[in-house]
């Protein structure tokens, strides 16, 4: 492994939290859409992560992050009482999606602080080879 594959792991972090963060806004600006092309309410969606090898060789400890699906929750939408809403059953319910607006929002702030922490070891990676080229000098 060469000694630049800090930089890697740090980026493959940071692009696998910044599609986190895609999924997660796109569930918060559905959860009230009540029709998809697919018929029936927005399916809340949830991405997978899986280590990714940094090197050829697979023995190696040094492991990245990826993003490797992003899968829909197979739970049952909220029946909503609207009788008056155009999307509602012969009972009057409407099919919302199964989001919960707060848990979305803690997932979203777990998703900043990783990105920050990431942003902050690969600074630090920086800093330390600038400081290590100085020595030379």
């Amino acid at each position: 492994m060469d000694m630049f594959s800090v930089f890697d792991i740090s980026s493959s972090a940071l692009q696998a939290q910044r599609e986190r963060l895609n999924v997660i806004a796109s569930n918060m600006a559905n959860v009230h859409t009540t029709k998809t092309q697919e018929g029936g309410p927005y399916k809340r969606q949830d991405v997978v992560f899986r280590s990714l090898p940094m090197d050829k060789d697979p023995s190696t400890p040094f492991q990245g992050v990826m993003v490797s699906e992003i899968v829909k929750d197979k739970g049952d939408p909220m029946l909503v009482y609207e009788p008056n809403n155009p999307d509602a059953n012969a009972k009057g319910y409407v099919e919302m999606p199964n989001i919960n607006v707060v848990e979305e929002m803690v997932d979203m702030m777990m998703a900043s602080r990783a990105y920050e922490a990431n942003v902050s070891a690969f600074n630090a990676s920086k800093g330390m080879f600038q400081r290590t080229l100085e020595i030379g000098r």
